[in-house]
């Protein structure tokens, strides 16, 4: 019984509540209905005026309905319950003529959907007025205001309307298709931002027309604003987000085009689209191959929120693919644990997921790179080398299976012209060295750089060697040396870029072998070598000796003559070969050329070996210009011969075989200015030769008469260097055969050095009496003054004649000619020179002469 109380008690206060609620809303609607009929009366004369044809009466009356209706803050119900009477006059007046007018009209509208309780009962008759005005193929409103404030009123009312708009589906897609292509920047913002809103409204309804709006966000993706190209890029991720997946590949180029953009704000926008792609659309898993460039693209921006904004994009995606498809990587995630050997430092390795996304479409992405990679904009080019090593870190050991098509792209990729490109692509090659086996990538490395060599080959066989693990390089070093040493290789260009590139290879390869480099020392050396052989620049012959100096240093060795003389039997034996078939071309012959100049005072422990090449390449059957090249070279050696060919003092026991076999047969003569200049470099030698006294007199007494002829003979050679070194040569021959020269070999020379006097140089005129002084000086005791008397009448009559010439510095060397030879024969001279005195110019020359004579005779005496 007391139950039925309770509840009987409990019915009649819920009633008691229900009536009273009831009759409040009754007091409200009909307050509500009292205050609309007010508002009412106060703009019934306005709405007449509506009509009116003059402007300003209209505008007034709008302003009028603006301050009853906007400005008193009127409720919701009382704005319901004008709605019946005012919209349709005002939808009309968006149809005025008055610009001022069609504002207050769409401020009037826009209250009404923003503050009535139920705004979609006007949509009925608010879409086909905004249609009308917005929606049409031509530009009906004139004012870009205007059209804006009604664009803004359209994306009012889909904020409050929401899905009871889908109705009007198509209405709204014309509107939007014609705002977004609208000349107004700010008309072009709205609409994208309107169109956003009603895809996220209506998604289920969206997808049927979500196509028709691609063609004119595309359009405007491009615009000049960067902020137009923001609202587009955002719209454009929700249109599809909330339509129709197929449009991706019509946005696609449009979007990776926008990477490129200089406005962050745009890239930065590129990447939450992508991202949010990747996460939420529908057949993400069909874009995949699409959408992954672009997201990685941006891990590479030069701005470090996009870059963090992406990476954070890119991470969450691959958990998710990783969540999603956990029982296909059941295997892989139970050795999550394991740590990657030889991982790239101060790298973070991404998740499974992304690891895995990137190695099941790199297939479709990588032609597409290696396209993009050569393209003719260096943007682009830069975009897609950086991509490269992007994928390359993330597909690690998988790589391998796309090894030739990577190559050929590098290949490519390293001859640009811009080095950023470059350096991108070399920093792809080092991740090759890293997750490839050295077993793969030299065979098809080396099997291309044998074929064609190009810097372009060695750039990057020299960083995936900088990149390989020396533990797992170390059994391949040997043929890697082989490789770079063969001569296929290192000869095959003399270009600077080449052997740039090709010192590049075997400094990397040194610093990976670091102490080990002993076992392809050798090799190595001998590419060096080379490199200094076909160089002429001095700062690159810098670099190799810098190298040089690092491979003696691992070795252990002091310095570059060790490791010559730990290499120099090898490296002479390897040049022997094959060196009667030289020519001035071979680079066997540059080779030979290096290691003389280069080895310093090994070459002088090296004799035995070097001598035999040596005399052979000097043969006057020879290739001319090669004896021209080699004769230089064993002159610059003689000139410093202590610290190169006769560092061990042993160079004599060459010396007479090297005379015999090579210089002197290239002192005959023979027809042609080429055969001339050999005799010039050949005297050139001798010359050297005597001047660094490494041969012995009795070497030189030896093959005296053949040599004295054979320089004799030199003294009427057209070219004046060889006629004044060969009487240089005649003076030091003089010299160093003190009193072992009988009277016919002087008798032999002094004519033809007396000839010189008379020679058009007056350096070979110098020299001439210089060597004449050298003669009477070396004149023996048992020189025969009696019988060979008319030899001297003839000299001192030679020697009087230059006494009188012209040039003064003749006269006084010729004074001293004579000065010497006095010694000789003191009578026959005065003789002589009495006879002469009265018809010189200079007669004071003869009586310093007499002079020096009497001095003689009173010595003597």
């Amino acid at each position: 019984m007391k139950d039925l109380n309770a509840t009987i008690s409990g019915t009649l206060q819920t009633c008691n509540s229900v009536v009273i609620a009831t009759s409040a809303m009754a007091a409200a609607e009909q307050g509500d209905e009292h205050a609309a009929a007010e508002v009412l009366q106060a703009v019934a004369r306005h709405l007449n005026c509506l009509s009116d044809e003059n402007k300003s009466v209209r505008k007034r009356a709008l302003e009028g309905i603006r301050r009853e209706v906007v400005e008193r803050g009127l409720p919701g119900g009382v704005l319901q319950l004008l709605l019946s009477s005012l919209l349709k006059p005002v939808l009309r007046s968006l149809l005025d003529p008055m610009e001022r007018c069609r504002e207050l009209a769409t401020e009037v509208l826009r209250h009404f959907i923003r503050s009535a309780h139920r705004p979609e009962e006007v949509l009925p008759y608010l879409l086909p007025a905004l249609v009308q005005r917005l929606g049409g193929p031509e530009i009906v409103e004139p004012a870009e205001e205007v059209r804006l404030a009604l664009l803004e009123l359209v994306t009012l009312t889909v904020e409050v309307c929401g899905k009871k708009l889908s109705p009007y589906l198509d209405d709204m897609v014309r509107i939007l298709q014609r705002g977004i292509v609208d000349p107004f920047p700010d008309v072009k913002k709205e609409s994208c931002r309107c169109a956003a809103s009603y895809a996220e409204c209506i998604p289920e309804h969206f997808h049927m027309q979500s196509e028709s709006l691609i063609k004119p966000l595309m359009q405007t993706i491009s615009h000049q604003h960067s902020r137009v190209r923001v609202a587009v890029i955002m719209a454009t991720g929700t249109v599809i987000q909330c339509g129709s997946g197929k449009s991706v590949d019509d946005v696609i180029s449009h979007l990776a085009q926008r990477l490129f953009d200089d406005a962050p704000q745009v890239r930065q926008a590129v990447t939450n689209v992508v991202g949010s792609w990747l996460l939420k659309l529908r057949d993400r898993y069909s874009y995949f191959h699409k959408l992954i460039p672009l997201l990685l693209s941006s891990l590479n921006d030069e701005i470090p929120e996009i870059r963090h904004l992406a990476l954070d994009y890119w991470s969450r995606v691959g958990l998710q693919w990783q969540q999603e498809n956990e029982d296909d990587l059941k295997d892989k995630l139970d050795f999550l644990v394991s740590p990657v050997p030889h991982y790239p430092v101060g790298v973070d390795r991404p998740n499974l997921g992304c690891r895995e996304l990137v190695f099941r479409n790199l297939s479709k992405i990588l032609p597409a790179i290696s396209r993009d990679i050569t393209d003719w904009v260096a943007g682009t080019r830069i975009k897609s080398s950086q991509l490269l090593g992007v994928f390359l870190l993330h597909a690690e050991d998988h790589i391998t299976q796309h090894m030739e098509l990577l190559l050929s792209t590098l290949y490519r990729a390293c001859s640009d012209e811009d080095l950023q490109v470059v350096q991108n692509c070399l920093k792809s090659a080092e991740l090759i060295g890293t997750f490839v086996s050295p077993e793969v990538f030299l065979k098809l490395i080396l099997t291309s750089l044998q074929k064609a060599p190009s810097p372009t080959h060695l750039m990057v066989l020299a960083s995936v060697i900088k990149g390989c693990p020396g533990s797992l390089l170390a059994p391949h070093r040997p043929t890697l040396a082989d490789a770079l040493a063969h001569p296929d290789v290192c000869q095959a260009s003399e270009k600077l870029a080449f052997l740039e590139q090709l010192l590049s290879c075997v400094q990397t390869l040194v610093t990976q072998c670091g102490t080990d480099v002993g076992e392809i020392s050798l090799q190595l050396l001998k590419v060096l070598l080379t490199i200094q052989a076909l160089t002429s620049d001095p700062q690159l012959n810098d670099k190799v000796v810098e190298v040089q100096g690092l491979l003696s240093r691992l070795q252990g060795l002091n310095g570059l003559a060790d490791l010559y003389r730990r290499h120099m039997a090898e490296l002479m034996a390897w040049l022997s070969v094959g060196h009667q078939r030289w020519t001035s071309y071979s680079v066997e012959r540059l080779q030979f050329e290096t290691l003389l100049l280069q080895s310093g005072p090994v070459i002088g422990e090296a004799l035995d070996l070097m001598m035999p090449i040596l005399t052979d390449c000097l043969h006057p059957s020879k290739d001319p210009e090669m004896r021209l090249k080699l004769f230089t070279v064993v002159s610059k050696l003689l000139l410093k011969a202590g610290d190169t060919w006769d560092s061990q003092g042993h160079s004599c026991d060459h010396l007479e075989a090297f005379l015999t076999d090579a210089v002197l047969p290239n002192l005959l003569w023979h027809a042609g200015r080429t055969a001339a200049a050999i005799r010039t470099v050949a005297i050139s030698c001798l010359w050297a030769l005597l001047h660094s006294e490494v041969l012995s007199p009795a070497q030189l007494l030896f093959v005296r008469k053949d040599l004295m002829a054979q320089v004799v003979a030199a003294l009427d050679e057209d070219s004046k260097m060889t006629r004044q070194m060969a009487c240089q040569i005649i003076g030091s021959i003089l010299l160093l055969c003190t009193d072992q020269l009988d009277a016919e070999t002087l008798n032999t020379v002094y004519p033809e050095l007396l000839k010189r006097l008379d020679d058009a140089s007056d350096d070979v005129r110098g020299a001439a009496a210089q060597a004449l002084t050298t003669w009477f000086q070396r004149v023996p005791p048992d020189y025969d003054r009696t019988t060979y008397r008319g030899h001297l009448e003839f000299l001192y009559r030679g020697l009087l004649v230059h006494l009188d010439d012209p040039d003064s510095n003749i006269q006084m060397a010729i004074l001293g000619v004579l000065k010497a030879g006095s010694a000789i024969c003191p009578s026959l001279l005065e003789k002589e020179v009495e006879v002469v005195r009265e018809k010189h110019r200079t007669p004071w020359f003869c009586d310093e002469l007499l002079q020096h004579i009497q001095t003689l005779d009173g010595s003597s005496t």
